[in-house]
């Protein structure tokens, strides 16, 4: 039975890399260039601008992936929001968006995808079958991976983009009190995971789109 357990559990951590690459990619890669749109270039100067994962992974982000198995998170892309308030004062918040957004598209692609590969006809044992299964797998993890971004980043925790977001609405007095969450905000989010509270947020979430996407 344990051997079973490890087999599956290597499995997914196979099946899984690929999509959490690509997925915390293109959330960071959609920060950086929602904020150059607006004005900052502070992410093409510092190599960030790219769908290159290499310059995007952090390996403490990878490795919670692996011991979640529901996500993770990559190095955050530099910005100078004072850049941004040129262009509209809520520059910050449309770029904090930008990321959960672009990791919502991922999951609705992904899942068109694997509902057309559900829909292929082919043998049972023959070698496009053997593509055919993993690569359905990866998708299906890729919709649960990006939906669990989307919605865990929208926590109004900071530096969470959803508390980058709610700081950007509240008057600037309440802002500054707001924003000084920050530096409590690792451990509150690690207090909602070693409480389970965590699953009482993103699960029902979860389960809602995907019953709808899957």
């Amino acid at each position: 039975m344990m051997d079973f357990n490890i087999a599956e559990y290597l499995r997914f951590i196979a099946l899984a890399i690929v999509p959490f690459m690509f997925a915390v990619t293109v959330h960071e890669f959609s920060h950086g260039m929602s904020a150059y749109i607006l004005g900052d270039d502070t992410a093409k100067r510092a190599g960030r601008l790219t769908l290159n994962p290499i310059a995007h992974i952090d390996l403490f982000g990878l490795l919670f992936l692996i011991i979640t198995r529901l996500f993770g998170w990559a190095k955050p892309v530099p910005v100078n929001y004072g850049n941004l308030y040129r262009k509209t004062k809520y520059g910050p918040a449309i770029v904090a968006f930008a990321g959960p957004l672009s990791n919502f598209v991922l999951a609705i692609v992904s899942a068109i995808l694997l509902r057309v590969l559900y829909n292929v006809q082919v043998q049972e044992g023959s070698m496009l079958m053997k593509v055919l299964v993993p690569l359905a797998g990866m998708l299906k993890i890729s919709v649960s991976i990006n939906l669990a971004l989307f919605i865990f980043n929208l926590i109004p925790i900071p530096p969470l983009d959803g508390g980058r977001i709610v700081t950007n609405f509240l008057p600037y007095d309440k802002a500054v009190k707001f924003a000084a969450i920050e530096r409590y905000g690792f451990i509150i989010i690690l207090v909602l995971f070693l409480t389970r509270a965590i699953d009482y947020i993103l699960l029902p979430a979860m389960n809602f789109f995907m019953n709808i996407l899957l």
